[in-house]
């Protein structure tokens, strides 16, 4: 250790964990964001994840080279003395530093305007088959529009919270707003607060929001044990009615999906009228009213509440190929009970993520989501770049012995089901034996 350098080792640094005590490294580099995490674009919740560790491949993950030079502000004047990089981590990090050089991160093509396009046509069908016939078929067909629409909405807002798809901040916040708030009824607010902490937690069952479900399903018996969600701040429980529940959710999964939009909701209004801090929170009720203005009003339209019920489940129906879609990509998947580590991150992210093998005629269809992996290895990369570096991740994965599975649509929900049976017998188990023991 030479200069005037000062050292801390990982255990010094893993006593600075907490929210009020907040310290992390990247690149070596030591880090005080205690206060920082107040201002965290992407939220709390990501740095309170990693917090007290070497985090540079999520650090590079998320940001854009011009977040670099804000690191100094932080600056602790300590350096790690144990820091170390893993082959794995070093191929990684050279594949980040190719990918901008050859500017991936910056060309997006022309999808964000097909995208607006589409939903515009979507959106047109919609509202002219409700108001302007007097057909059921018609009116079905444009609840299952609708749906589709919803789909095709989620993808540009989920491209929006990972990176500028317009030329400025405020007019990329206006389509969030737009896209989520306005036109779904889902809060850009609740999206990134949850979905951040998705990405850097992936497949945590008690750190990753997207896996806790209960008590409606439950993807690992180790779940059972009634675990502490960190993202929460609550108890998982596991009792009677979450047994009953996921004894048979292969058999409930898919009628479920199909109402699941109802939770999200309730998640949204749930988090706007709480006491947690949460940005833009006006802009976001007031896009919620928008969306619970025209949503009632299209469907009062139609002619009699047969219509009108099934108009909503089956537009409802329509948008949960989404949801379904998102549990294959990670429900099947690996999980691990702690905290994520910094010093993992793309082991995690390979072990944690499933990908669907589809057409290139598919990709709308899919989002770009269909490359699991890609995205969470780069969420900052636009969709139309992922099926290109995809040969690339494969070759990365296969030269460090670490698993990339792609499997078609038909298959991940086989391996979907068999996962949420494997839980659901097991759960029975313990049904069955509360039942004997209590009469």
């Amino acid at each position: 250790m030479g200069g005037s350098k000062k050292y801390i080792t990982a255990e010094e640094l893993k006593k600075h964990n907490k929210r009020e005590d907040l310290w992390i490294s990247v690149q070596g580099k030591v880090y005080n964001v205690t206060d920082w995490i107040k201002q965290h674009p992407g939220g709390d919740i990501p740095i309170l994840n990693l917090a007290g560790q070497e985090a540079t491949d999520a650090f590079i993950a998320f940001h854009p080279g011009t977040a670099w030079k804000h690191l100094d502000n932080f600056f602790t004047g300590y350096y790690l003395q144990d820091y170390e990089v893993s082959e794995v981590s070093r191929d990684y990090r050279k594949l980040c530093v190719d990918f901008a050089k050859a500017g991936l991160f910056e060309k997006k093509g022309h999808g964000v305007m097909y995208s607006f396009c589409f939903i515009a046509f979507l959106l047109f069908l919609t509202f002219y088959g409700v108001l302007f016939s007097n057909s059921f078929l018609i009116h079905m067909l444009s609840g299952a529009l609708l749906g589709l629409t919803w789909m095709q909405i989620s993808y540009l807002g989920h491209d929006s919270g990972h990176y500028l798809i317009m030329t400025t901040n405020g007019f990329n916040k206006m389509v969030q707003i737009m896209s989520g708030n306005c036109l779904t009824g889902i809060s850009i607010a609740w999206w990134k607060w949850t979905h951040n902490a998705h990405h850097v937690a992936c497949n945590s069952l008690d750190y990753d929001p997207d896996l806790q479900h209960l008590p409606v399903f439950a993807v690992s018996s180790s779940l059972f044990k009634s675990l502490n969600s960190t993202f929460y701040g609550r108890e998982l429980t596991f009792d009677s009615l979450a047994k009953f529940f996921v004894s048979y959710q292969h058999f409930t999964f898919y009628p479920i999906i199909c109402v699941s939009r109802v939770n999200l909701f309730v998640q949204t209004l749930l988090l706007l009228f709480s006491k947690r801090k949460v940005p833009d929170r006006f802009l976001n009720i007031l896009g919620i009213m928008v969306f619970w203005t025209w949503f009632p009003l299209l469907v009062l339209s139609l002619p009699n509440w047969t219509e009108r019920v099934l108009f909503v489940l089956t537009s409802f129906a329509v948008t949960g190929i989404q949801h379904v879609q998102f549990c294959l990509n990670h429900f099947a998947a690996d999980v691990y009970v702690g905290q994520p580590k910094g010093n993992d991150w793309f082991e995690k992210q390979t072990a944690g993520t499933i990908d669907i093998d589809c057409s290139p005629k598919m990709d709308w269809f899919f989002g770009g989501l269909q490359f699991q992996l890609e995205h969470h290895l780069f969420p900052r990369l636009p969709r139309c770049q992922l099926r290109k570096i995809s040969p690339i991740v494969q070759e990365l994965c296969k030269k460090h012995n670490l698993s990339y599975r792609s499997l078609s649509f038909f298959e991940a929900n086989r391996w979907t089901i068999r996962t949420l049976r494997t839980a659901a017998m097991q759960a029975r188990g313990l049904l069955w034996e509360a039942v004997n023991t209590h009469g």
